[in-house]
């Protein structure tokens, strides 16, 4: 799906969808339960979707509404699934799932799409055969094949994507001893927490260092069914933020927690820097640009998913904004700093590459034709972009904003943005 994009006008009030970060999680933690497990304001998504498929595969019951999931789990004694699982784009129920597979008496297949197969595997896969399981991938990546049982032990790991550690954290309550897990360089440190969040609503015993250096957990534990309401996706609320700030747009932003351990909250704080007003009202978090705003440096190492929508910003600043220590935006559903460069270049921004993030100089942008690369956070950043930018801007791809906001052009339409859908 193409779409075209017109300088815009935003304003209004616009409820972003709940946490893919939370859902996927709650997903498989219900899969894993011992009865009923009630989730509340979920994300509907194709990532999601994924998950829940994936969920059923295993035996789990599951009745969804837009509003509610029902799943009923068997305290995780799970079914073996009939051939191979497709995730299809979702990294995060890949590295979940396969580090509960690699805990059941039987082989488990993974697969995706093309971006889910290029994504490095390796070294969750080289901890889980480290702590027992039997693994074969495609040199670390899918389709990947795990079987457990997982014994427990002592494993290290670099934390090049905090999803390894997620999927080990998981994963090793099921184990039949304790399980050590050292880790080194971790990145996105908000996304473990949200998984030891997780983990302590539950009732999972385990320690862990005040840096998340180093885990203990115990074996031979089980999942309880339980009760949630999925908070507010803080990366999808970066894009009406992102919106407000190119179009100069006042917005109400509603259903936000800033209690929630998500990383991508911190993003309020950096357009705030950069001179957006932002005021928090009960349910409501009030945004606007009161004049110009300025170029910043950035660190993203916590915030990997904002990179895009920060890259935008950076091209409607005064100055430069540099966006440093993100290595790993580049293994994510695609190089999204080459990505990000590529595209907003073509837009007539002034942007630099580096090994670990972007330099942007701030100034105007025109309309053009950009590709989404399937991302569906690159889409919906550009969409934004184009927003602003004089002319045409024309996206292809489009689709891809499914994978976590399959409402963001009908939202974005209701609050003034001129987007219409080509083919």
């Amino acid at each position: 799906m193409d779409i075209k994009i017109k300088k815009s006008g935003l304003s209004g009030t616009i409820a972003v969808p709940g946490s893919k970060s939370h859902s996927i999680r709650a997903a498989a933690c219900g899969m894993l339960g011992n009865g009923i497990s009630l989730i509340h304001s979920p994300l509907d998504s194709a990532d999601t979707k994924s998950c829940l498929n994936a969920a059923m595969k295993y035996g789990a019951q599951v009745a969804v509404t837009p509003e509610l999931w029902t799943i009923t789990g068997y305290s995780g004694k799970l079914r073996k699934p009939k051939g191979i699982v497709d995730l299809g784009n979702s990294g995060t129920s890949l590295c979940i799932l396969t580090g509960l597979a690699a805990a059941m008496d039987f082989a488990t297949t993974f697969d995706g799409d093309d971006s889910l197969r290029s994504r490095p595997m390796g070294i969750q896969l080289d901890a889980l055969a480290g702590l027992g399981a039997k693994v074969d991938s495609n040199g670390g990546k899918c389709p990947v094949t795990v079987q457990g049982p997982l014994i427990g032990g002592k494993v290290e790991i670099v934390g090049t994507s905090s999803q390894y550690l997620t999927g080990l954290l998981f994963a090793a309550p099921l184990a039949k001893n304790t399980v050590e897990i050292v880790v080194r360089d971790l990145n996105e440190k908000p996304y473990v927490e949200i998984t030891l969040d997780w983990l302590r609503r539950l009732g999972i015993r385990f320690e862990a260092a005040a840096d998340l250096s180093y885990f203990k957990v115990e074996g031979n534990q089980s999942y309880p069914a339980f009760e949630w309401v999925i908070p507010a996706d803080f990366s999808t609320a970066a894009f009406p933020l992102l919106g407000s700030a190119v179009t100069g747009g006042a917005l109400d932003i509603r259903n936000l927690d800033f209690g929630d351990p998500q990383g991508d909250k911190a993003v309020f704080e950096f357009f705030r820097r950069m001179g957006m007003t932002i005021e928090m009202k009960g349910n409501s978090t009030l945004v606007s640009r009161p004049g110009v705003l300025q170029g910043w440096d950035f660190d993203l190492n916590a915030t990997p998913d904002a990179l895009p929508a920060m890259a935008v910003a950076g091209t409607y600043c005064e100055g430069t904004t540099r966006l440093l220590n993100v290595p790993q935006a580049r293994i994510k559903e695609t190089d999204r700093i080459a990505c990000m460069r590529r595209e907003l270049a073509k837009m007539g921004a002034k942007i630099e590459e580096l090994p670990d993030g972007l330099v942007i100089e701030g100034g105007s942008l025109r309309g053009a034709v950009v590709d989404g690369h399937g991302d569906h956070r690159i889409v919906m950043a550009l969409a934004i972009a184009g927003m602003g930018a004089e002319g045409e801007t024309i996206i292809t791809g489009a689709e891809a904003a499914a994978v976590t906001y399959p409402g963001f052009i009908r939202d974005f339409r209701k609050i003034g943005a001129k987007i219409e859908v080509l083919n």
